[in-house]
C-alpha cells in the first residue's frame, strides 16, 4: 500500500535494510495470498508480505531507482482481540507511531477501517486474478485512490525439511524470545540535539554524567543493547541507543531517568526496528574488551 504522496497522512516509518523472510507453509490464513512480492502496475514501486505465524503478517512497500530499494513504509497484520487488524508505518510521519486498521469485510474484498484517521479512512484489498490485487484507499471529503498490483515473480519457496537450521537450540532461542526466524521486536532511539544551549559547564558535565550512568543502569537491567555516538555533520544527530523493549511507550519510560534528555541537552526520536533476537548476547564479550571507563 503506498500512501506516502497525500499531505495529511499520519504515518510513520524509518528505512533499515531489510531481509526477506521464507514463506512459513505449515501455517495458514485468510491472508495467505498476500505471501510474496507485487508491483504497482506502471510504477517501480512494490510490496511485499511474509507470513510469521498464522495470526501473523508482515509486510514492506519499497521503490526501486536504478536497482537500489528505498524502503517506504512498513505494514503488519496480526489477529488480536478477535480480530484483524493491519497497521501501517510510513517514513517521516506521525512520528514513528503505526496507524491501525480494522478488519471490518472479508470475502473476496477485504476492508479496513479507521474513521478516526483523515486519508484514508478506508483500505481496500480486491482479490481478482490469482496474481492481482486492487488497492483503493478512501476517507469522507476526498477522493478514492485506486490502483492494480500484479505478483512479482514466483511465490517465495515454502520452509522444507532441508531447510531447518542443523544448529538449532531451542532453550537458547526461548531465553532470547526469538521468532521461529530467529528475530525480534526491539526500539531504536535516535538522538538528537536538544533545545538547551546553556554554557554552563557544571550542568552539562553533572548532565551528561548522568546520561552514561542512565546507560549502565539500563545495560545491567537488560534493556540497553547497543548505544553509541553517532558523527552528523549537521549536528542533529547526536548518537543511538537500541532498547530491548517492544513498544514505545516502555522506551519512553526508560528514557525518563536520562539527565541529559531530561535537561533538554538531548532530545530524541523512537522506531520499532525488528532485529537479530541474538542482539545482546554480545554484550558479555563487551564486558570484557574495555580498558577505560568513560
Amino acid at each position: 500500500m503506498f500512501i506516502e504522496k497525500f499531505s495529511g497522512m499520519k504515518f510513520c516509518t524509518f528505512i533499515l535494510t531489510f531481509v526477506f523472510l521464507p514463506f512459513v507453509q505449515a501455517q495458514s490464513s485468510k491472508f495467505d495470498f498476500l505471501v510474496g512480492t507485487w508491483k504497482i502496475d506502471g510504477k517501480e514501486s512494490f510490496e511485499h508480505w511474509d507470513q510469521l505465524s498464522a495470526n501473523t503478517l508482515k509486510g514492506l512497500t519499497y521503490n526501486k531507482t536504478n536497482g537500489a530499494i528505498t524502503v517506504t513504509e512498513y505494514l503488519d497484520l496480526r489477529y488480536e482481540g478477535n480480530h484483524w487488524v493491519y497497521s501501517a508505518t510510513v517514513k517521516g510521519q506521525n512520528q514513528g507511531e503505526p496507524t491501525d486498521f480494522r478488519l471490518i469485510q472479508d470475502d473476496t474484498v477485504f476492508v479496513f477501517e479507521n474513521m478516526k484517521h483523515d486519508f484514508p479512512q478506508q483500505i481496500i484489498y480486491q482479490k481478482r486474478e490469482s496474481d492481482e490485487i486492487n488497492i483503493t484507499l478512501s476517507a469522507s471529503g476526498h477522493k478514492s485512490v485506486s490502483y492494480l498490483m500484479r505478483r512479482e515473480g514466483r511465490l517465495p519457496q515454502p520452509i522444507g525439511s532441508g531447510d531447518s537450521n542443523p544448529h538449532y537450540d531451542a532453550s537458547l532461542a526461548q531465553r532470547l524470545e526469538g521468532d521461529d526466524y530467529g528475530m525480534k521486536q526491539f526500539v531504536l532511539v535516535m538522538l538528537k540535539t536538544g533545545s538547551n544551549k546553556s554554557k554552563d559547564k557544571d550542568l552539562i558535565n553533572k548532565s551528561f554524567r548522568g546520561h552514561l550512568d542512565n546507560i549502565n543502569l539500563l545495560v545491567s537491567q537488560g534493556k540497553m543493547t547497543v548505544a553509541g555516538p553517532l558523527e552528523d555533520k549537521s549536528g542533529i544527530y547526536r548518537g543511538i541507543f537500541i532498547l530491548n523493549v517492544t513498544t514505545l511507550e516502555e522506551a519512553k519510560a526508560l528514557l525518563e531517568g536520562d539527565t541529559a534528555i531530561s535537561a533538554g541537552f538531548l532530545d530524541y526520536d523512537l522506531y520499532p526496528w525488528y532485529g537479530s533476537a541474538a542482539l545482546p548476547e554480545y554484550l558479555d564479550a563487551a564486558d570484557k574488551i574495555w580498558r577505560k571507563k568513560p
